[in-house]
């Protein structure tokens, strides 16, 4: 068996000196799994969310995600990480609203310094991709939510990251979007993308997740395998 992706070892985090978030929490996710952390507001969700990311570091333990530790990382360090190792999309989108979809997709990598003509050439494969090719020069406030979404998800993929990293990825989305972008991510994984989905929204985790989990009081309070219809 493959080496876990994701090696989350005797992992707490505390915020001052209150209750912690994450009280000794071991998770490992396997490449090419779809992995659903579910749990009320508190939960954890979220510390989790950012300690895979880079974004934070353990009180204790270790965090380890395609063979590095995240918890040792420098701050220069860590962006380099999350520039090259994970893919990123949120809730609200975070696309420039200044940029045309075209350029908000190609930002990952001039920030990586990949050639302009490589570039350009995987981002019109992304936008192929997924759909919103004859939208590569619009700008993102012309589209709908679920396009913007993609856009955001075409992005994250742009280094060709092994871990997309998913928050609340359907949370602003109206009903019909929100069903676009359960169908993408599920297309993702059935194709070999490694995700990660944090959310509150049990018909997403149940369409999409090969694996869920359920965090309460930062610990994992259920953890299991699903059968997802591809």
């Amino acid at each position: 068996m493959s080496a876990p992706i994701i090696e989350i070892r005797a992992v707490s985090k505390t915020y001052d000196a209150g209750r912690p978030a994450l009280a000794q929490l071991d998770l490992e996710v396997r490449a090419g799994e779809a992995l659903a952390v579910l749990g009320r507001s508190g939960s954890g969700k979220s510390t989790l969310l950012n300690l895979i990311a880079g974004l934070d570091r353990p009180t204790e333990g270790t965090v380890t995600v395609d063979g590095l530790r995240i918890d040792q990382l420098t701050e220069a360090g860590s962006a380099r990480y999350r520039r090259e190792r994970i893919g990123m999309v949120f809730q609200f989108f975070n696309l420039l609203d200044d940029l045309t979809v075209q350029d908000n997709v190609l930002l990952p990598a001039q920030l990586a310094g990949t050639s302009a003509g490589r570039a350009r050439s995987r981002a019109a494969e992304l936008l192929e991709q997924l759909g919103i090719a004859h939208h590569s020069r619009a700008f993102p406030g012309r589209l709908s939510g679920g396009e913007r979404q993609r856009v955001a998800v075409a992005r994250a993929l742009m280094n060709r990251p092994p871990l997309l990293l998913a928050d609340e990825p359907t949370g602003a989305l109206d009903s019909a979007s929100a069903a676009e972008v359960r169908e993408l991510l599920v297309e993702l994984n059935a194709a070999g993308q490694t995700i990660l989905l944090v959310t509150h929204d049990t018909s997403l985790a149940d369409a999409c997740a090969s694996r869920i989990i359920e965090l309460s009081d930062g610990r994992i309070a259920r953890d299991v395998t699903v059968a997802v219809a591809r």
